[in-house]
């Protein structure tokens, strides 16, 4: 009996002397991204969806999910227009804010739309779309913040974010046509004065959207057209 007890008291011992970890010990499970900073790009998607234009897509105004994730994945902010977008966008957002964070870089912008062509299949990267799946557990309406809720999308509507060269997160948009969409979050991006990248593969060097020649199927970084009214940001 002696033995035992000194054997569950030595484990116990054990057990308390160890560093307690908790999601705010560093900053894995907070945004990286300044608050302010978080703010300010948000508050594009106001201006953006009244353009005159409509983005090229369905709806005047747009009817939008916008969301950022930092550098790691985590979850800053989401939000919608207020004028009944789609639920399902939720997720979508979120996911392309993901993917353009994913796969952006210091040397290298990829915006979600410049993913399309080598993720179809004979492409490349035929295969990206099943690689990090999105946790269904962040699928409810305010949850995940400050969470890696994940997700791959890659047709338009993801860019990533940049200050002075360097990434530090994700834009992702969606509520209606995947073109919209890019040109949504390529505008508000711009506004916001984040779009400093190192270069792409869109046309002249950027992460713009590519669009294939209508009836034709893209090829290297291109995506296909949407409706009669998309344009080029």
């Amino acid at each position: 009996m002696k033995i035992h007890n000194t054997f569950a008291i030595s484990a116990f011992a054990l057990l308390t002397a160890q560093p307690v970890i908790s999601l705010a010990d560093g900053d894995w499970h907070e945004c990286g991204i300044p608050a302010a900073t978080v703010s300010a790009v948000q508050a594009k998607l106001a201006i953006v969806i009244h353009l005159s234009d409509a983005n090229g897509g369905s709806f005047k105004p747009n009817r939008m999910w916008s969301a950022i994730v930092d550098r790691k994945g985590n979850l800053c902010s989401v939000i919608n227009s207020g004028n009944d977008p789609w639920p399902g966008s939720r997720a979508i957002a979120i996911a392309k804010a993901g993917t353009a964070n994913d796969f952006s870089n210091s040397a290298l912008a990829l915006s979600t739309a410049n993913l399309y062509a080598p993720t179809q299949p004979g492409g490349s990267l035929y295969g990206l779309n099943n690689s990090n799946p999105f946790n269904p557990h962040f699928d409810p309406q305010q949850t995940g913040i400050d969470s890696v809720p994940g997700g791959i999308i890659t047709f338009g509507g993801g860019v990533a974010l940049y200050d002075n060269g360097t990434v530090i997160g994700g834009l992702g948009v969606s509520g209606d046509s995947s073109c919209a969409d890019h040109a949504i979050a390529y505008r508000m991006r711009h506004l916001a004065a984040l779009d400093g990248i190192p270069g792409g593969v869109g046309p002249g060097g950027t992460d713009n959207i590519a669009y294939a020649p209508v009836g034709i199927a893209p090829t290297g970084f291109e995506q296909p057209h949407c409706f009669p009214s998309d344009i080029t940001p």
